[in-house]
C-alpha cells in the first residue's frame, strides 16, 4: 500500500522534522507541517490531506482536540489521528468526541503507525483498546453509570454485537427479523448513548466491553 497524503501537526520543530524524516523513509507523502491548531485547520482546508497526524497538546491558541473538531466541520474526507505522548484516558475520550479516527502514542514503532494509518484509510478506527476501555469506564455517563452497556436496551445490545462483527444494516435486519430502517435507528441511538462519533467507534467500544467482561 502506498501512503496517503499526510499533514503533520506538532508545536515542536524537532518533532515535526523527525516524524517527517521517518515517514519519508517509509515512502510517505507528507504534504505539509503545521505548528499550531489554527494553522492545521487552514492547511487542511487548503491541502485536503487524507490524514492529519495531530498532537493533542499544542502551544498558543487552540489545542489539537479543538483543531480536530474544526477540521471535521470542514466536511472533507480528511481523517485525524492523534499522535501524542499523553497516555490519558480523558484525552482518548475527548479525541473520540472530537471525531478523531485514531489515537497513537509517539513511542510506537513506525510499523505500528503505518498499520494505524492503513486501518483509518480503510474506514476503521485505530485506537488503543486499553485506553479506550479506561476512558469509557470513567464515571461520566448519565446517572454516574460506569458501564456503557447498561445504557442500552436489550435490542440495542443485540444490534451492537452485530455492528462489532462488521455486519451491515441489511445483514443485521435479516438476523433480527426487523427492517433496515429500524436497524439504522437503533445504531443512531447506540452512537448517541455511548457518546462515540460513528459505528466504527461503537464497534471498538463493544470489543472493549467484551474483553473487560471476559
Amino acid at each position: 500500500m502506498s501512503f496517503p497524503r499526510i499533514l503533520i501537526v506538532d508545536d515542536h520543530q524537532l518533532a515535526r522534522e523527525g516524524l517527517r524524516a521517518v515517514l519519508d523513509g517509509a515512502g510517505a507523502d507528507v504534504v505539509g507541517m503545521a505548528s499550531t491548531g489554527e494553522e492545521s485547520v487552514e492547511m487542511t482546508a487548503a491541502l485536503e490531506p487524507d490524514i492529519v497526524l495531530m498532537d493533542v497538546r499544542l502551544g498558543d491558541g487552540i489545542d489539537g482536540l479543538e483543531a480536530t473538531r474544526r477540521i471535521q466541520s470542514l466536511g472533507l474526507n480528511t481523517r485525524v489521528i492523534m499522535l501524542t505522548l499523553h497516555e490519558m484516558p480523558a484525552y482518548v475520550r475527548e479525541a473520540l468526541a472530537a471525531g478523531a479516527a485514531g489515537y497513537v502514542l509517539k513511542d510506537t514503532a513506525i510499523g505500528d503507525l503505518r498499520e494505524a494509518i492503513e486501518q483509518v484509510m480503510a474506514g476503521r478506527s485505530a485506537l488503543p483498546l486499553d485506553l479506550v476501555g479506561a476512558a469509557m469506564r470513567a464515571p461520566s455517563r448519565p446517572g454516574g453509570q460506569s458501564d456503557p452497556a447498561v445504557l442500552l436496551t436489550p435490542r440495542e445490545q443485540d444490534v451492537l454485537v452485530f455492528v462489532a462483527e462488521g455486519r451491515t444494516n441489511k445483514e443485521i435486519a435479516r438476523e433480527l427479523g426487523i427492517s433496515p430502517a429500524t436497524v439504522k435507528a437503533h445504531v443512531e441511538r447506540i452512537i448517541g448513548k455511548l457518546g462515540v462519533a460513528d459505528r466504527t467507534q461503537a464497534a471498538v467500544l463493544a470489543v472493549t466491553m467484551k474483553s473487560a467482561a471476559s
